[in-house]
């Protein structure tokens, strides 16, 4: 008798999705752009009077405390200050402050827990230096330290999801504080409504579980096997460092980041543009360059130098649309979600798992 059993076929991204994705994160990467607009309307002078109190001060800078998916957007506002800004945002992801801290520099401390220690360490020193601070959280520890000094207040943002899905409800909140705060330009509403239609068209467009026959799921595909690495230009590096972080989490994927031009005076070589020299792993690269229509011309050469000179054979150029800095940097971060969570996916790995986080945390509480 002839044997007419046949192979199960492959379970499909939706299938995938609805076995793994337990915690939801294909849904809170769904609405990133919504999160984003409420963010931005959150944040007004009639609800946070004191705004107009620390706007009349000439702060040094700005430190954005904070760690992991939280401090993430100080990296973005770091860079768009750099460009357009009024005063240089530095980022400190530690328990203690620079040395060269002092009051006249405003605390921009960020949690989505509250419960942050190392955040709340920090906060707590720069308070108790008379320092003026403001405290992005959904609650925790955090968020009550208004209640214990006076020069700290609180903009409560959105709970009950993984920190790493919460960037637009954090980083729309950060945004719009510096505005308010006269420490970045005031994008105009016109323009902000703008954006966020066109990041919501991309959000839906890039979305591989509607579309597994789309650009993601075909770019998931083929990094499958193959180790990763991102380059991009200087003003990009906070999203290859999103990226890179979104990977390991979403996807328990190792990443190598490189930024341009700084990477071609050192890594180039491993590369291994021109001649013998280069690391033996390098044709082997996955390599993705995030780019943006601002990229000054000479950088520009420099990533084209080097894509056709580099000894892998995967590569491709992800360029960020947008009209602005801002849009682009957002932009590159629904890609890097979408691809994080479609390659964890393909791999048979929850995207929500974290479970050696969770466990040095345990860790850690256990041997206070």
């Amino acid at each position: 008798m002839q044997d007419t059993e046949t192979e199960a076929p492959e379970p499909t991204l939706v299938d995938l999705a609805e076995k793994l994705d337990v915690e939801g994160m294909v849904g809170f990467t769904r609405t990133f752009h919504q999160d984003l607009r409420d963010g931005f309307r959150a944040v007004t002078v009639d609800r946070f009077p004191w705004i107009s109190d620390l706007k009349k001060a000439p702060w040094s800078g700005v430190i954005c405390l904070g760690m992991g998916g939280s401090a993430a957007g100080g990296e973005f506002l770091a860079t768009l200050t750099s460009r357009e800004g009024r005063c240089p945002v530095v980022v400190s992801r530690d328990y203690t402050l620079p040395a060269w801290f002092d009051a006249t520099w405003l605390v921009l401390a960020t949690s989505h827990s509250g419960n942050t220690e190392e955040t709340i360490a920090a906060t707590e020193a720069a308070l108790k230096m008379g320092a003026t601070a403001i405290v992005i959280a959904t609650g925790g520890q955090l968020a009550g330290l208004p209640e214990l000094f006076p020069s700290c207040h609180l903009v409560p943002t959105i709970g009950g999801q993984p920190p790493r899905t919460a960037f637009g409800h954090i980083f729309s909140r950060q945004v719009a504080v510096m505005e308010h705060l006269g420490l970045l330009p005031v994008q105009s509403e016109d323009g902000r409504v703008a954006m966020l239609e066109r990041l919501a068209a991309n959000n839906q467009h890039f979305d591989a579980i509607a579309h597994p026959e789309g650009d993601i799921a075909l770019l998931a595909a083929g990094l499958i096997e193959q180790p990763l690495a991102v380059i991009g230009p200087t003003e990009l590096a906070p999203a290859l460092n999103r990226f890179k972080n979104q990977m390991n989490e979403n996807a328990a994927r190792f990443v190598r980041t490189g930024v341009v031009p700084e990477m071609n005076h050192n890594e180039s070589v491993a590369w291994g543009g021109i001649g013998p020299d280069a690391d033996p792993e390098a044709p082997n690269q996955a390599l993705l360059v995030l780019t943006w229509p601002g990229m000054h011309p000479r950088v520009q050469q420099r990533l084209d130098w080097m894509v056709a000179h580099a000894t892998t054979e995967t590569a491709w150029n992800l360029v960020g649309e947008g009209a602005s800095l801002l849009e682009c940097l957002l932009y590159h971060c629904l890609v890097m979600d979408w691809l994080s969570i479609t390659v964890a996916l393909l791999h048979g790995k929850d995207p929500a798992a974290i479970a050696p986080i969770n466990g040095l945390k345990a860790h850690l509480n256990s041997v206070q």
